[in-house]
């Protein structure tokens, strides 16, 4: 706790710093630019959305309260000579010194985006307030009442062009009595342009379309009238009807970083026809012709669209093998006809890692080599398939009465991922989408001292976009088969059979089958094409995952081919072996709310519930939850909370015992950029556990019960660093519990918020990339 303390001690001392100190740094009749704020007197405008418009804004805020950066810079001397002040400077922040003429921009600035809101006769007034050494700014907003628009006319020179904007009339976004609002104006500009381009239009720009807006005198309505010009080759040509363009066919040179396609090239190469695209070979071959076929959605006969061009470059960016493709269009001299000229560059097919790491698991030593071979163009369709293999090493330390005082573990995983959807009834629906299929197998060996475990796993997944927002995974097949081979005499006596062991400690000892089926979907708000600009701005997304398991093995497989058989221990069984049944589902939601540059707020909801059922009465271990660690309640370790009051054990049987059937998160996090553009700051709070829905003997307090569950959430506190060196984000946190709910909430001990204990109360996180 001393070192938390003082670190939000020397926080404060240095923000204190930069309101007393920074003045040094000011010249004869400057002034620190201290607070600039917006007011509008109309309640309807979102300031927020007016701040990017203010030309000079004041020093940062770590968490919108203290100016640390600031602080720190002024700790500096006025010297440049020495290490220490260059280095203060350099992760600090410079003052904001007051530029009058800055402010006047920013006045002009807020009026006009104000007009192109629809106030036209807005006004900005900035009021200084000075106080010694510092100033601050507020910027008042006189936007007055908008104009509106009366009437909408369409001046149309283009009959045909007319004609089809007649047709989608309905999804026009000008409407009598909206506000004239510029950006609504320009958005309908977009709105007809690529309209009109996503139907052959292939010249049309939104440069032909203008307006006219006439007020009514004395009051604040408008006609407005929207006018689309005729076609123009050039300015000194005969303005002419706008052209429209058909696809007269695809031609693709496959070889080589030449960007341009020629028929001259035929001498040296071969021309392939294949459904409706013509590529040009020569060996080595990169891809076989039908990939090309399947990932171009230029078809010859259709009108021009930009939106077939667009999916053609996602299609083509998405195969592996290529490097980059570049497409170009050849005007027919004497037709509307464009032929699509694609080049593509092939990529480096092959590769192998290696990756070496030195493994501490409870205080046991040992490695972990591992390589991995990809090869990203199988069966020239662009196909990727991946080798990997795995072995580790570990001294075991400080068991007694067993042959052996090591664990390895090796294992090797097989994939293959194909850029379509490969079941053939469906595949013509997904042809429009980013879908991709992979089937893959693994294998895994654990030999340490008390048991050896071998597990087998096969799958069919599926992958595929919609809008771009939308992702959806299935699983189906999932096939697991968990085999021990042999277990120690010494372990199964001291553990398994005797007085401390539970039901869950021994399931997750036998062997098992897992055939599964699952689905999921997530989506986000972010607009992924513009992922940089996304980042400033508030977003939300959410995930909801749900899997079944062994119903097929229940009601299909097992009565059919086995007749029901059972295993020693009753349970029906495939060749003796019991098969796990239950279902499973998880709703995630984060929303992430923008401040300012520096500063944001996230928001967790998590939800989770697992049921074994039928041919289970306890789910498999690796499907069960935990509660705990760097992404959950940040106060307790991995796997040590929950589940409900239950306070664990000593030894093996915590990790078995300290998980559940259902899951609840809650958490909300400050965030704040602290120094230069990688190292970040967080504040956090976090509340959930983890239940069972059964009453399990082991697990006293475990139960999920709805009158009392909320006695027994835990909350935890707690500040972070995060590291953002681009490829990855390194983040550390210290978490510090607030409310146990082991104790109950009648006893003291149940709010260690009033009565911290660093040694007993915190918890240290080091992971990689967000928690949430």
């Amino acid at each position: 706790m001393k070192g938390l303390c003082r670190f939000l001690n020397t926080c404060f001392v240095a923000g204190l710093l930069a309101s007393c100190s920074s003045a040094k740094f000011l010249g004869e009749g400057e002034y620190l630019l201290n607070k600039v704020e917006l007011e509008c007197e109309e309640k309807n405008i979102d300031e927020d959305l007016l701040t990017g418009y203010v030309k000079q804004k004041a020093n940062s805020r770590w968490f919108s309260w203290l100016k640390v950066p600031l602080g720190i810079y002024s700790m500096s001397g006025k010297s440049e000579s020495t290490w220490l002040n260059r280095t203060l400077r350099k992760i600090g922040e410079a003052p904001v010194v007051y530029e009058p003429m800055k402010k006047n921009r920013s006045c002009e600035e807020l009026e006009s985006a104000l007009q192109n809101m629809g106030y036209w006769g807005a006004r900005v007034v900035a009021e200084e307030k000075y106080k010694r050494h510092k100033v601050s700014l507020k910027y008042r907003l006189y936007p007055g009442k908008e104009y509106r628009v009366d009437s909408v006319r369409m001046d149309i020179a283009d009959t045909l062009i007319a004609r089809r904007l007649q047709e989608v009339q309905k999804a026009s976004l000008l409407k009598p009595g909206m506000v004239l609002d510029i950006n609504v104006l320009d958005d309908e500009r977009e709105r007809i342009t690529n309209y009109l381009r996503d139907n052959g239009y292939y010249k049309f720009s939104k440069d032909y379309i203008s307006y006219t807006a006439d007020s009514i005198e004395g009051s604040k309505s408008v006609g407005l009238t929207m006018h689309l010009g005729m076609f123009q080759e050039a300015k000194d040509a005969v303005p002419t009807i706008h052209p429209v363009y058909t696809i007269d066919g695809v031609q693709v040179q496959a070889e080589g970083d030449d960007t341009s396609v020629d028929n001259s090239l035929q001498g040296e190469g071969r021309w392939l026809a294949y459904r409706g695209v013509d590529v040009l070979y020569r060996n080595p071959r990169i891809l076989h012709p039908s990939v090309y076929a399947e990932n171009n959605f230029l078809h010859k006969g259709n009108p021009y669209r930009d939106s077939d061009l667009k999916r053609t470059y996602n299609s083509m960016g998405r195969l592996n093998a290529l490097k980059y493709t570049n497409i170009r269009f050849e005007e027919s001299s004497d037709s509307n006809k464009l032929k699509a000229l694609m080049s593509v560059a092939p990529a480096q097919v092959q590769n192998i890692s290696f990756e070496l790491d030195g493994t501490n698991t409870a205080g046991d030593l040992g490695f972990a080599v591992s390589s991995t071979y990809q090869h990203k163009n199988f069966f020239k369709r662009s196909v990727t398939f991946m080798l990997k293999g795995r072995f580790a090493y570990e001294f075991v330390n400080g068991l007694q009465g067993y042959d052996k005082s090591n664990y390895t573990d090796w294992g090797v995983e097989a994939s293959l991922n194909f850029p379509r959807f490969m079941l053939p009834f469906f595949a013509s629906t997904f042809k429009n989408k980013r879908a991709s299929s992979e089937v893959g197998v693994q294998y895994n060996v654990q030999d340490r001292p008390e048991f050896t475990r071998r597990a087998l796993s096969g799958s069919l997944r599926f992958r595929w976009t919609s809008e771009q927002r939308y992702q959806y995974r299935v699983d189906f097949p999932e096939v697991n088969y968990v085999y021990m081979p042999s277990i120690s005499s010494t372990f199964r006596d001291e553990y398994l059979n005797s007085s401390v062991s539970n039901s869950i400690l021994k399931y997750n000892y036998e062997d098992l089958f897992i055939v599964r089926a699952g689905y999921s979907v997530s989506y986000t708000s972010a607009n992924m094409s513009e992922a940089v600009d996304e980042q400033k701005r508030s977003n939300y997304s959410w995930r909801f995952n749900m899997e079944v398991a062994g119903n097929i093995c229940r009601y299909i497989i097992s009565p059919l081919f086995f007749k029901n058989d059972r295993s020693p221990n009753g349970q029906y069984a495939l060749w003796n072996i019991a098969y796990a049944q239950y279902v499973k589902g998880d709703f995630d939601y984060v929303r992430n709310l923008v401040l300012d540059k520096r500063n944001s707020i996230a928001l967790h909801f998590g939800l989770g519930v697992a049921y074994p059922y039928g041919n289970s009465t306890i789910l498999p271990f690796e499907k069960r939850y935990f509660s705990g660690g760097a992404n959950s309640v940040r106060g307790w370790s991995v796997r040590s909370l929950g589940p409900g009051s239950f306070s664990g054990g000593d030894g093996r049987i915590d990790f078995i015992n300290q998980t559940g059937d259902v899951k609840l998160d809650m958490n909300v996090e400050l965030r704040t950029l602290l120094l230069g553009k990688m190292v970040y700051g967080a504040f956090f709070i976090d509340a959930g556990n983890i239940w069972t829905l059964r009453e399990y003997d082991e697990q006293p307090g475990g139960a999920f019960r709805m009158d009392s569950f909320w006695k027994e959430i835990a909350m935890s506190y707690g500040i972070g660093l995060r590291f953002d060196l681009g490829f990855i984000l390194a983040r550390l946190d210290i978490g510090m519990k607030a409310m146990n709910p082991v104790y109950p909430i009648e006893d003291k001990n149940h709010f260690p918020i009033l009565n911290p204990q660093w040694k007993r109360d915190r918890a240290w996180h080091v992971a990689v990339g967000y928690p949430f």
